[in-house]
């Protein structure tokens, strides 16, 4: 039997995303803003939520394609708001529209969002070498300083703690416990030696 992180308990899809995705290192922009509004969909509600939604968010969003919906307008609010298989929430869908809007401005300063985002941990994903989950921080003084900038740029749904479940989803910061089987296989993914 495997050992894993403890936040992923006994749910298959939970387990499914632990193993293949959680802590990946990610420069794909299209999964990067993917991640960006899932992680702000999650608020108050379970990732698993989430993860049960994800293939219906994709479907919803066209795909996660920053440019198509940044041109939404108040009747794709309307038709996202009726659709029972994403969270109906009008801020988080709003939110979804303005941070399209955002990375379109972020990639015309910055030439792509991978370049803006991964700045922030210097184009290196951060190895943490946490022995049990309660040493996981809640967000962290990156997180922080990527949620005010984020924040400035008009983006929502980006706070810290937000930003930093961002990080570890895409691998800016390796999380997993020391003791997880995917540690050693993230950290190898990152370019690193065990």
């Amino acid at each position: 039997m495997k050992t894993r992180c403890q936040w992923c308990g006994n749910e298959p899809l939970n387990i499914a995303y632990h193993d293949a995705e959680w802590g990946v290192p990610v420069h794909d922009e299209r999964l990067l803003f993917e991640f960006l509004i899932l992680e702000g969909a999650q608020a108050g509600l379970s990732w698993l939520t989430i993860l049960k939604k994800r293939e219906n968010y994709r479907n919803a969003f066209h795909g996660f394609d920053f440019h198509r919906i940044a041109d939404y307008t108040e009747s794709d609010v309307k038709r996202l708001l009726g659709d029972a298989g994403i969270v109906r929430n009008r801020l988080k869908i709003e939110s979804a529209i303005k941070n399209a809007r955002g990375v379109i401005k972020v990639r015309e300063e910055f030439g792509s969002l991978d370049a803006y985002l991964w700045r922030y941990v210097e184009g290196i994903s951060k190895q943490n070498e946490w022995q049990s989950m309660a040493e996981l921080p809640a967000s962290t003084d990156i997180s922080d300083r990527m949620a005010r900038d984020l924040k400035k740029r008009g983006f929502n749904f980006v706070g810290s703690t937000i930003c930093y479940a961002f990080m570890q989803a895409v691998g800016m910061v390796n999380d997993h416990t020391t003791d997880c089987f995917r540690y050693r296989e993230v950290r190898q993914l990152a370019g690193l030696a065990n």
